[in-house]
């Protein structure tokens, strides 16, 4: 029962994410805005969550209050999304999206952490608990799809604000490493946190390497998720064929999530980041070179292998290679290699590429680029004293 709560946050926070995300450039639109105003707005997240989910996520591990936290995040995003409804000049929408990125920047990150310390000594099973953000995310994307379209693209932010609102209530009953231990414990935690600090885990190679991966993968994603209709569109694809192609792409994710634990106890964590990593740049050069629809779509069967399998391995090595009292902090800052830094550069270079080369020629040169920075990765790590077994 207790692995049933992280499993359903992650159904509903996802659910959420699917509810808005879709609908927030489409909505901008709506009030009117120029493009110079829906590129800063698009811009915020990323840059907020490189900076935010760090902060939060380090308060939480030195004063020892991560559900405190997490529940103030979610109620504060909920409202937020309410708010959007409201605001309807530039500056009002811009001063909601800021509120809004600074406290959802760590929601992931708890989420992750108390997921893996749920799972006690079976954290490579982290993948089917994560899966249950895929579900929400493929069921509802379609739900709010249909009520949209018949009520309105406001319907959306109140869908998603009652789905993270949920999500609060379920925060209650997640776990963090001795969250709810003696004071004794706590003080102890606390004094550990006091000897250990970013600056600890940054001055580790192995941990800026895998930092570079985390940031190449939120190149990948931005490029993946904000261009592909344009790819798609620029090789004469139908937009049934483009949402039936979309549909692959989640699909093949479920059994990649259900048997991840089986490739990271195979291969180990660092493995299978390389892995994915490689599959990453393979598919966008694929892309590159597919001369119709119907190839993408068999291709499309590669996106399990890719940022799906890339997130569940990137949460598990940040786990093992973090010190006890700065797990959430290192799951802060994967999210902000991932989603911060790398979601940021992604979007301003994929839409560079897109100006100047087409779709076609962005994922042929960001897949290449990807594929040369894994080299060299890989090269350095070479190079490094073998580290220790981690046995799962």
């Amino acid at each position: 029962m207790k692995k049933a709560w992280p499993f359903s946050f992650f159904f509903v926070f996802f659910a959420a994410i699917a509810s808005f995300s879709p609908y927030m450039v489409p909505y901008f639109q709506s009030l009117d805005f120029n493009g110079s105003q829906i590129g800063l707005l698009t811009a915020v997240p990323p840059l907020i969550i490189l900076f935010m989910a760090p902060f939060w996520t380090k308060l939480a591990d030195s004063t020892n209050r991560h559900k405190l936290i997490m529940g103030i995040s979610l109620l504060i995003s909920a409202g937020g999304l309410i708010l959007f409804t409201q605001a309807t000049t530039f500056l009002a929408v811009l001063a909601v999206a800021i509120l809004f990125n600074i406290f959802s920047a760590p929601i992931l990150s708890f989420a992750n952490s108390a997921a893996v310390f749920m799972l006690g000594t079976k954290k490579e099973l982290f993948g089917r608990l994560r899966l249950g953000g895929t579900i929400g995310f493929g069921i509802t994307a379609f739900i709010v799809g249909v009520l949209v379209e018949d009520n309105g693209i406001k319907l959306a932010f109140w869908i998603a604000s009652g789905l993270l609102f949920t999500g609060f209530l379920i925060s209650l009953q997640l776990l963090y490493r001795n969250e709810d231990s003696k004071d004794t414990d706590d003080a102890k935690a606390e004094n550990q946190v006091e000897n250990q600090s970013i600056g600890s885990l940054l001055k580790n190679p192995r941990w800026l390497l895998f930092l570079t991966i985390a940031f190449t993968g939120g190149v990948a994603l931005t490029a993946a998720n904000n261009y592909f209709f344009p790819f798609m569109k620029e090789i004469g694809a139908s937009q049934t064929t483009m949402g039936l192609t979309l549909s692959i792409g989640t699909i093949v994710e479920i059994p990649v999530l259900l048997f991840s634990n089986l490739f990271i106890r195979r291969f180990k964590a660092y493995g299978v980041l390389v892995f994915s990593t490689f599959m990453t740049g393979l598919r966008f050069i694929l892309f590159a070179l597919a001369g119709d629809p119907a190839a993408v779509m068999v291709i499309q069967i590669l996106n399990g292998f890719t940022f799906p399998l890339l997130s569940v391995a990137g949460v598990a090595y940040a786990d093992e290679n973090a010190p006890e009292a700065l797990r959430s902090t290192a799951q802060g800052l994967f999210n902000a290699a991932l989603m911060g830094v790398g979601a940021a550069v992604g979007g301003l270079v994929s839409g560079l590429l897109l100006e100047k080369m087409g779709a076609q020629g962005l994922y042929m040169t960001v897949g290449a680029a990807i594929l040369l920075i894994l080299a060299i990765v890989m090269a350095v790590h070479s190079r490094l004293a073998p580290e220790p077994e981690v046995v799962y």
